[in-house]
């Protein structure tokens, strides 16, 4: 059985305009946390791949060369949203 609870349209009308927004603010912030978590898994999945294609994990603490390849990939990935969004933003003006 399904607990979720379920609100209708009627439910929401009887809000009042500070409960709305904070609900809306509730659920920007919610699909915030939910977009940060994606692409933390996207960049976690890809760097795993990149680091650890050929190789066996040996133990449960990181080489040097992992550590080296994951920080190095992890980098790369950050400035290369910092350069796009600095692209992005020059083309805006």
């Amino acid at each position: 059985m399904d607990s979720t609870p379920s609100f209708t349209d009627a439910d929401l009308a009887r809000l009042t305009d500070s409960d709305k927004q904070e609900l809306k603010d509730f659920i920007d912030k919610e699909n915030k946390r939910t977009k940060f978590q994606a692409q933390s898994h996207n960049l976690t999945d890809m760097c795993w791949k990149k680091c650890f294609a050929t190789s066996t994990i040996k133990s449960g603490a990181l080489d040097k060369s992992e550590e080296t390849c994951l920080a190095n990939c992890v980098g790369r990935f950050l400035d290369l949203n910092v350069a796009t969004l600095k692209h992005v933003q020059s083309m805006r003006h």
